[in-house]
């Protein structure tokens, strides 16, 4: 499954990132935000318009916001 259908408030293990759907800068960016394979993660909020954007997502003790393009890209599974 991957993060962008993931339900809100549930923790999950990252278990692989499709990084060929990231453009270079935005890849570099969510590996430095620690956004990589074993990391623990949890969806904060989702957009409340149409798309659902951003997501607001917890790593660490950190929250970010990413694209729901991002998260589709990030495969999960339940922690």
């Amino acid at each position: 499954m991957t993060l962008d259908g993931f339900d809100s408030g549930r923790s999950a293990r990252i278990i692989s990132v499709d990084w060929a759907l990231l453009a270079e800068d935005e890849a570099k960016r969510l590996k430095a935000l620690g956004v990589d394979e074993g990391a623990e993660v949890a969806i904060v909020h989702r957009g409340v318009f149409g798309t659902r954007d951003p997501i607001a997502l917890r790593v660490g003790n950190m929250t970010i916001a990413i694209r729901r393009a991002h998260a589709h890209a990030i495969s999960v599974e339940a922690a």
